[in-house]
């Protein structure tokens, strides 16, 4: 999605939100360890894709995707209240594996490191 001005702008806000949102006031556990990276808004400000981190194993991961599915509406209620925009983006959530990923090349150099 590219992104303009306006969309980065939303997007940021809605990045905060959800943040404090899941760590405050969601008491699902399926939804314990979350970190929201990212989120891209289109530029009509209808959808947003929001990119999370979930800590664990591949099972705790697709809990989360549930538990997020399930607080959807929640989520979006909570968005609209903080931010006044005449639609409010529906959410969509994606896996981010960014986090992982970095973590493994961490590990790596590591060893490397302590083989030198």
């Amino acid at each position: 999605m590219a992104q303009g001005k306006r969309s980065q702008r939303v997007a940021v806000l809605i990045k905060e939100e959800l943040s404090s949102v899941l760590t405050k006031y969601i008491r699902d556990p399926r939804i314990g360890f979350i970190t929201v990276t990212h989120v891209e808004v289109s530029d009509d400000l209808k959808y947003a894709k929001v990119f999370y981190s979930a800590r664990g194993n591949q099972e705790k991961k697709d809990e989360a995707q549930i538990g997020l599915e399930n607080a959807k509406g929640y989520l979006r209620r909570d968005i609209a209240h903080a931010i006044k925009l005449r639609c409010t983006p529906e959410l969509t959530f994606v896996n981010d594996p960014s986090l992982d990923e970095g973590l493994k090349i961490d590990v790596i150099l590591q060893k490397i490191h302590k083989e030198q």
